[in-house]
């Protein structure tokens, strides 16, 4: 009956923001005895996460099978909800932040993980408040961030308990008793993050009677900020109108005076036992709580051993008090103390990498224990990285010297002495002067072998030049005996004496003469080409020349024969030359022999001419004299007859003269 004679009111609203799918829930389940409010913040990039869902789910479906108000069974219904996450077939880990409300009607509980928060208003004022579970909460309760910081600080998401964690330890609160227009409010980090607490306690200063109404004012809070990037955010109110009053509480106290009459000399007898025993047990807390001001004094003072003993003897004795909740908190203390102790082994030890994640365990088990101790953990931290330092400069230089890099080994040897000097660390100062009297012992001897090896390079390198030059040299005179042969002709010569050279200079990797070489081996294969083909044309003239010959031309035939030999000239075959100059002097022999001959012929010829000529001379001497002979006499016959005729005129002349006388 105590749902039905109480009267509570719930609204909430849920919206995916900027984002494609909202990955935040709110459920809730009012029974006849209890009633369950659960919120829960999706952790995940993913767009179709369920794990806030699936938490919520296990949540209220645990609670429903077993409804209860006991840390046990609010523990238990957490456990539900992080199993299912952890067994959840997804490819990427489920996992949620969460806050629980579990309610009798008349006072409530709450259980949370993460970052969602919870808020509990009693006539305009916030009288409770949860606080993250993360490293920027832990920061501001160090004093190192303002908590209004908080919303857009950069860890406000680095979570060191939430749902889908394997080793899962929730806050669970103490019972709270309700009054009646007390007001509680669930909202995840969409709405803390852009809405301030100080605006949502004005929202809830003049609250109404409407939830909803309230929650819209929140909402409309929040868009009237316009961010940017605005995540999924839901945001739950609870308004408690009227709390469970049980109808027998009367009758109840009247029957308990009527009992505690009659206790009252039994309490009498029993006083005195209970006085003795309540002082024996006042005595043991007086000594469990010296026992527990020893420690935090010896924590103080970093004497971690002392105050373990000093806060055994304190858990013992809240054990002997069946003191519950005192012997958990002692015993967080207690695992605390030993973990920075089992830190502080490694660290005396030397082995600062296992004193470091040590160290680091023991700050997260200090959060359990009031921080006890953490600024001597954040100390040492601070001095191992400072170690870490040194020893990263020398295991940098230790790498650089076993590459023989002495110069730069040097530096980061000389960086760690430096460093350790200026902290104090005397092993690592003196791992450093060790590191470096080892660099200098082997550089040492490494500058002598250097030198050593300097000067055998040096002298192979004279020696690797000389006998190069000497290459060299021998290559040049191949290709100058070539350019020499190539210049008498001797182009076959001059092929061999380029191959041999091209041979040394490939030996040599000299591309430039390989590349001349080829240059002239391919000239020369163009030259006996061209030389070949005047063989032809000159073995030609050979041919026709002798044809000549045999047609006894030899005129011709000896034209054709020089202009052989004039090839052969051309292309430097001197032997061929030499060869047809013969065949042009035998054929000059056997033209000079026919020409004796025919001069014999010739003078005989002549000579029978000249006998025939003489002979005719002779006639002709004889015929002229006889002619002469004739004319002379005809001449004297004319001469004869004219005297005669002279002599007649004359005669008759004188016949005529005297013919006139």
């Amino acid at each position: 009956m105590r749902k039905y004679n109480s009267s509570i009111k719930t609204a909430f609203l849920s919206e995916a923001g900027n984002q494609l799918k909202n990955n935040d829930y709110f459920g809730f389940v009012e029974l006849d005895k209890y009633a369950c409010y659960v919120i829960a913040d999706g952790i995940t990039d993913m767009r179709e996460a369920a794990g806030a869902k699936t938490a919520i789910s296990a949540v209220i479906d645990a609670f429903q099978k077993e409804p209860g108000i006991s840390k046990r069974k609010i523990k238990g219904y957490l456990k539900a909800a992080n199993k299912e996450l952890l067994q959840g077939k997804s490819y990427e880990k489920q996992k949620a932040s969460i806050t629980v409300v579990i309610s009798n009607y008349e006072k409530f509980r709450y259980a949370y993980a993460g970052n969602t928060r919870l808020r509990l208003y009693c006539d305009g004022r916030c009288i409770l408040a949860t606080t993250d579970m993360s490293l920027s909460q832990d920061m501001v309760e160090a004093g190192q961030l303002m908590e209004d910081k908080i919303a857009r600080h950069e860890e406000r998401n680095n979570l060191f308990c939430y749902l889908g964690k394997e080793h899962f330890k929730p806050f669970i609160s103490k019972k709270i008793k309700l009054c009646n227009g007390d007001i509680i409010t669930l909202y995840t980090r969409g709405i803390w993050e852009n809405v301030d607490e100080g605006e949502l306690a004005d929202v809830f200063a003049e609250a109404g009677n409407d939830p909803m109404e309230e929650c819209d004012k929140v909402e409309d809070l929040l868009l009237s900020r316009q961010p940017e990037n605005l995540d999924n955010y839901t945001f739950a109110a609870i308004y408690i109108e009227k709390i469970y009053t049980d109808p027998n509480r009367k009758k109840r106290i009247q029957k308990a005076v009527t009992i505690s009459i009659t206790i009252v000399v039994i309490a009498a007898v029993i006083g005195l036992v209970v006085y003795l025993w309540n002082k024996d047990r006042r005595q043991k807390r007086a000594e469990m709580e010296q026992y527990f001001a020893n420690m935090e004094q010896y924590i103080e003072d970093n004497n971690f051993l002392r105050a373990k003993e000093e806060c055994s003897k304190a858990l013992e004795q809240a054990k002997k008090l069946k003191d519950k909740e005192t012997q958990e908190k002692y015993n967080a203390y207690f695992m605390c103390l030993e973990a920075v102790i089992n830190a502080d082994d490694f660290y005396n030890a030397g082995d600062y990498t296992s004193a470091k994640d040590a160290y680091v365990k023991a700050g997260a088990r200090v959060r359990y224990a009031d921080n006890a101790g953490l600024p001597y953990i954040e100390e040492k931290l601070l001095r191992i990285n400072e170690y870490e330092q040194v020893y990263d400069f020398i295991e940098l230089g230790d790498n650089l010297f076993a590459h023989d890099n002495y110069t730069q080994a040097e530096e980061k040897y000389m960086e760690a002495k430096t460093k350790a000097a200026s902290i104090y660390f005397d092993e690592g100062k003196q791992q450093a002067l060790d590191a470096l009297e080892k660099l200098y012992e082997e550089w040492s001897a490494v500058k002598e072998e250097e030198e050593k090896q300097k000067k055998e390079q040096e002298q192979l390198n004279e020696e690797q030049a000389a006998k190069l030059a000497a290459e060299q040299a021998a290559a040049a005179e191949l290709v100058r005996q070539g350019e020499e042969a190539f210049s008498q002709g001797d182009y076959d010569g001059a092929n061999v004496f380029y191959l041999i050279a091209l041979e040394k200079y490939a030996a040599l990797e000299d591309t430039a003469q390989i590349e001349f070489l080829n240059m002239k081996i391919a000239a020369l294969k163009e030259k006996q080409e061209e030389i070949a083909e005047r063989m032809k044309d000159a073995k030609a003239l050979e041919d026709l020349a002798r044809q000549l010959e045999e047609q006894k031309d030899y005129a011709q035939a000896k034209i054709h024969y020089q202009y052989a030999k004039a090839i052969y000239l051309e292309i430097g075959k001197d032997n061929k030359a030499d060869e047809v100059q013969g065949k042009i002097d035998l054929l000059d022999a056997k033209e000079a022999q026919e020409e004796k001959e025919k001069q014999k012929e010739k003078e005989e010829q002549e000579e029978k001419e000249k006998k025939e000529q003489e002979e005719k001379e002779k006639q002709e001497q004889e015929e002229k004299e006889k002619k002469e002979q004739e004319e002379k006499e005809k001449q004297e016959q004319e001469e004869k007859e004219k005297q005669e005729q002279e002599e007649a005129s004359k005669k008759a002349e004188d016949n005529e003269g005297n013919d006139k006388q």
